[in-house]
C-alpha cells in the first residue's frame, strides 16, 4: 500500500517540466501525475485546517537521474502532539533560482504519522545536467530553500565532475566538523555517503561527547528508536548545511542497523533479549527510507543497489555488501571458510548486475560505491613488519587489524575473484570507493597483491580510495602512525595509509584523471574550529587515465567557480 495520498502536480505550462511524483517514506510503489497551476505556497481545499508546523529537519535530495531527482523534509506539528495530527498537507515547489521566482512545477501531497512526518517526491520531467531550487510549504509556513541538479545524458560528452566522499558519522563522538567543511565546498556536484549514517548504540557506548548523547539513551532497536535517533542526526546544522546545498547518493553500512551486520543477524544484536532480527532490520530499513532522499525500490527485499551515470564520464555502481546477500562473518583470518566458494558478501543476483554492468559499460570512468575494504590486506605480515620498526607490543594493533579485516573482502575471497575476474576481462579505469573503517587509505587493486615481480610490470586492476571518517575514531594516537607505515611495508599496493585523523575525500573527475584529495578538519571537539582545514595534512593522490598506478602529491584541483558556485550560490540562509 502507498504511504501517502497523491495530489495533483501544480506546474507552470511554459516550461519543460512534464510530471512529478510524489512517494510516501516508505512506499513501494510510485504513480506519475498530470500538470495544472496553484500559486505556491498555498494546497487547495486544506488551507482552513492547516496545522502550525515546524521544519526542524532541513531538506535534502537525492539520487539524481538526467531527468529527475529525489526531494525531502520532515514537518513537525507544532500545535499539538504529533501523533494526535492525521495528516499534513505539503507543498513542494521548483524554480530556478534560490528566491523562488522562476517557478518550473509544483506538488500537493500528505504525510502523516504512518511515514513519521516525512515528505518524499521523486520529481521527473527536469532538464539534464542543470541545477533547481526547491521548498516545502504547509499554508504559509516554508521550509529553507535547498538546492540540487540533475545529471548530464548518459549519452552526452562530460568533460567534469566534482563530489564529496564521507562515511562513519557518529553524532555521540564529536562535532560534525566534517560536514561544515563540506558544504563549503560550494562547487560540488554531489556527495557521495557510504555508511554509518548513524549509530545505533545507547549511551555511553560508543562515544561521549558533552551535549551529544543519543537519542534515545538506549540501544535502538525498535521503528520508533530509529525513527527518533535519525531525527536527532537531521537536527544537526552542519549535516543539515550538506543535504541543503547538494544532492546525495547514499548507501547504508552496519549501523544503520547494527555492527557488523549481515542478511541474518549481526554481531550487535541478541535475539534473546533484542527479539527478531528481522523484525530489527526491518525497523531499520524503513527508517532508512523514510528519512533519507533515496529512490524507492522494493524495501521488503531491501534492493538498495543502484546505478547512476553522469554522461559519458562516470558509471557509478553503488552496492549492498551488508543485508541483501552477506553471510556471517569468520571470526578469524585462518579460517579456511573465508576461501568457501559458497561464502557471500552479495548475493548472486547482485554480483551479476555487478559484472555484467562493469563489463559493458561505454563510461569513461567505471566507479563503485560500497561499505567495506576491498583491497587484500596481509596481516601477518603487517605484524611483522610492525614488529621491524619497533613496536614493542602488536596485541592491540593485532585486535584492531581483525576486527576489520574479516568484515571485509578478505573473508569473502570467493566473490573478491569473481569480482576481480571481470575487471581482468578488458574492463579498464576502475575507481573503487569505501568506507566503515574510519581511516585512509590510496590502494592499487591486482589479482594477486603478493606477487610484487608481476605487479611491478603490470597495471593495476582496479584503484580503491578509502574514505576517513567524519567523527568515529581510528587509531590510537600513540600506534597510528607507526601502524600505517608497517601497512604500507608489508603491502606495497597500499599507496598512502592514514589511521586516525577524521575528514572527507574531494574527488575531482576528468578524462584525464580520477583525483582524490584527503582533507582532514583540524579538530572534531572544538566549536571555534569547526569546519577549519589542516592544510599541513592535506594528501592528493589520483589515477590517470589508462594509467599504470596510483600517483601522488599532484597539485590540488581547482574549483569551478564560474561554471557552478558563481551561478548556484550556497542557501543556508535561515528561514523563520
Amino acid at each position: 500500500m502507498d504511504r501517502q495520498r497523491r495530489a495533483v502536480v501544480k506546474g507552470l505550462a511554459a516550461t519543460s517540466f512534464t510530471a512529478l511524483t510524489a512517494c510516501g517514506g516508505s512506499s513501494t510503489s510510485n504513480t506519475e501525475t498530470g500538470i495544472s497551476t496553484n500559486d505556491a505556497g498555498v494546497v487547495a481545499g486544506d488551507n482552513a485546517n492547516v496545522p502550525q508546523v515546524a521544519f526542524n529537519h532541513g531538506v535534502a535530495s537525492g539520487d539524481p537521474l538526467s531527468d529527475r531527482v529525489v526531494l525531502w523534509t520532515r514537518v513537525t506539528p507544532t500545535a499539538t502532539l504529533p501523533r494526535d495530527v492525521e495528516s499534513v498537507p505539503v507543498r513542494v515547489t521548483i524554480a530556478r533560482d534560490r528566491d523562488m521566482t522562476d517557478k518550473v512545477g509544483q506538488l500537493s501531497v500528505t504525510t502523516s504519522p504512518e511515514n513519521d512526518f516525512c515528505v518524499k517526491v521523486d520529481v521527473a520531467g527536469l532538464k539534464a545536467n542543470t541545477w533547481y531550487y526547491y521548498q516545502f510549504s504547509v499554508g504559509n509556513q516554508s521550509s529553507p530553500v535547498g538546492r540540487t541538479r540533475t545529471f548530464p545524458e548518459a549519452s552526452v560528452s562530460s568533460e567534469r565532475a566534482r563530489f564529496a566522499v564521507v562515511s562513519c558519522s557518529n553524532y555521540a563522538y564529536g562535532l560534525f566538523s566534517v560536514y561544515k567543511a563540506v558544504s563549503e565546498h560550494s562547487d560540488l556536484d554531489f556527495i557521495l555517503h557510504l555508511g554509518d549514517y548513524i549509530y545505533e548504540y545507547g549511551a555511553g557506548e560508543y562515544g561521549d561527547f558533552p551535549g551529544r548523547e543519543p537519542l534515545p539513551a538506549h540501544e535502538i532497536i525498535g521503528l520508533s528508536d530509529y525513527r527518533q535517533r535519525h531525527a536527532q542526526y537531521k537536527s544537526d546544522e552542519n549535516l543539515q548545511a550538506v543535504h541543503q546545498q547538494f544532492p546525495m547518493i547514499c548507501i547504508w553500512d552496519d549501523h544503520e542497523s547494527a555492527n557488523d551486520s549481515y542478511v541474518d543477524g549481526a554481531e550487535n544484536h541478541d535475539e534473546a533479549t533484542e527479539g527478531a532480527w528481522t523484525d530489527r532490520r526491518a525497523s531499520a530499513v524503513r527508517a532508512y527510507y523514510e528519512w533519507l532522499p533515496i529512490r524507492e525500490g522494493n524495501t521488503e527485499t531491501r534492493h538498495l543497489w543502484r546505478r547512476f551515470q553522469f554522461g559519458n564520464l562516470i558509471d557509478l555502481f553503488m552496492l549492498d555488501t551488508r543485508l541483501e546477500g552477506r553471510n556471517a562473518q569468520v571470526s578469524s583470518a585462518a579460517d579456511p571458510a573465508r576461501f568457501d566458494a559458497e561464502r557471500r558478501i552479495m548475493s548472486a543476483q547482485q554480483l551479476e548486475w555487478l559484472t555484467d554492468g562493469l563489463s559493458t559499460s561505454v563510461a569513461h570512468w567505471r566507479m563503485i560505491g560500497q561499505q567495506v575494504m576491498f583491497a587484500e590486506l596481509n596481516i601477518l605480515r603487517v605484524l611483522d613488519a610492525a614488529r621491524t620498526l619497533g613496536m614493542e607490543d602488536v596485541s592491540a594493533f593485532n585486535g584492531q587489524l581483525l576486527s576489520l579485516n574479516m568484515d571485509q573482502w578478505d573473508g569473502y575471497v570467493a566473490d573478491r575473484e569473481r569480482v576481480l575476474q571481470a575487471l581482468a576481462e578488458g574492463v579498464g579505469n576502475t575507481v573503487i570507493f569505501t568506507g566503515d573503517i574510519h581511516t585512509s587509505w590510496a590502494n592499487e587493486v591486482y589479482a594477486d597483491s603478493a606477487n610484487l615481480v608481476e605487479n611491478a610490470l603490470a597495471s593495476p586492476l582496479a584503484t580503491e580510495f578509502v574514505t576517513p571518517s567524519v567523527t568515529s575514531p581510528g587509531f590510537p594516537e600513540e600506534i597510528a602512525d607507526l601502524a600505517a607505515a608497517a601497512v604500507r611495508l608489508a603491502n606495497p599496493h597500499m599507496k598512502y595509509v592514514e589511521l586516525k585523523s577524521p575528514g572527507f575525500i574531494l574527488v575531482d573527475v576528468t578524462r584525464e584523471r580520477t583525483q582524490s584529495e584527503f582533507y582532514y578538519v583540524r579538530s572534531i571537539s572544538s566549536a571555534d574550529s569547526l569546519g577549519d582545514i589542516d592544510p599541513a595534512k592535506t594528501k592528493v593522490v589520483g589515477i590517470e587515465s589508462g594509467g599504470r598506478g596510483i600517483y601522488e602529491d599532484y597539485p590540488a584541483s581547482e574549483p569551478r567557480a564560474v561554471r557552478t558556485a558563481l551561478l548556484n550560490p550556497p542557501v543556508r540562509q535561515v528561514v523563520s
